[in-house]
């Protein structure tokens, strides 16, 4: 999991906008990642919700435009 994280973090823009508009389920699967590793249990119980009801498509259109212009996540 760790390694997960450093591999997404270390990736430039450019390869974090196209992991995030082709690979939407593996983007949302580090922000769960990132939230576990923080001890966030908000953000775990919501990235967990998101996953499962399919939800995160809605923050997915966000995320693009947030890694495209500020090239940070929305993280809860």
């Amino acid at each position: 999991m760790k390694g997960y994280i450093k591999w997404m973090d270390g990736n430039s823009k450019l390869v974090k906008v196209l992991i995030a508009i082709f690979l939407g389920i593996l983007w949302h699967i580090y922000k769960l990642f990132k939230s576990i590793d923080s001890n966030d249990t908000v953000g775990i119980v919501v990235w967990i919700v998101l996953l499962f009801t399919g939800l995160f498509f809605i923050l997915w259109v966000i995320d693009i435009f947030m890694l495209i212009f500020k090239d940070k996540v929305l993280w809860f």
